[in-house]
């Protein structure tokens, strides 16, 4: 299917408002690359073995960060409503709300934007800059 017969063909609206509510609450994956981790685990200044001790776990054979019990992201700073790790944040983060998922329909989406309050306002994406945005998703898969 072409981007022009995608729902989104004449673009979506998005701005992050750093509210947080994509980091917290509901269980999931936080999958991250090998060239992720070692960018997170830099910038916290630990080794790998600190890392994966304190960070990371497996989900479907693939490593994710840790969520806390409530389902919040290990990293998720709530007396800050921020990221701990936000400039090297993997791609899985980084692209929201641009996932496959989110996207395959204008229901799903609208269904996303009733907890995002970034989606529906802000900044117009153009259906090429949303198309290149979930071909950089599914790199990310696998």
């Amino acid at each position: 299917m072409s981007a022009g017969s995608r729902w989104w063909s004449r673009g979506v609206r998005f701005s992050c408002v750093g509210c947080g509510r994509c980091c917290r609450g509901e269980p999931g994956a936080i999958f991250f690359t090998r060239e992720e981790g070692a960018r997170v685990r830099e910038f916290l200044s630990v080794d790998e073995d600190a890392f994966r001790r304190r960070f990371v776990t497996l989900r479907w054979g693939r490593p994710s960060f840790i969520e806390r019990s409530n389902g919040d992201c290990i990293f998720y700073r709530a007396d800050e409503a921020r990221c701990a790790v936000y400039p090297v944040r993997p791609a899985q983060c980084r692209l929201f709300p641009f996932w496959a998922e989110v996207m395959r329909s204008e229901d799903s989406w609208n269904a996303h934007a009733r907890h995002c309050p970034g989606m529906n306002g802000g900044r117009l994406y153009s259906a090429p800059e949303i198309e290149a945005l979930l071909r950089e998703e599914r790199g990310q898969e696998g």
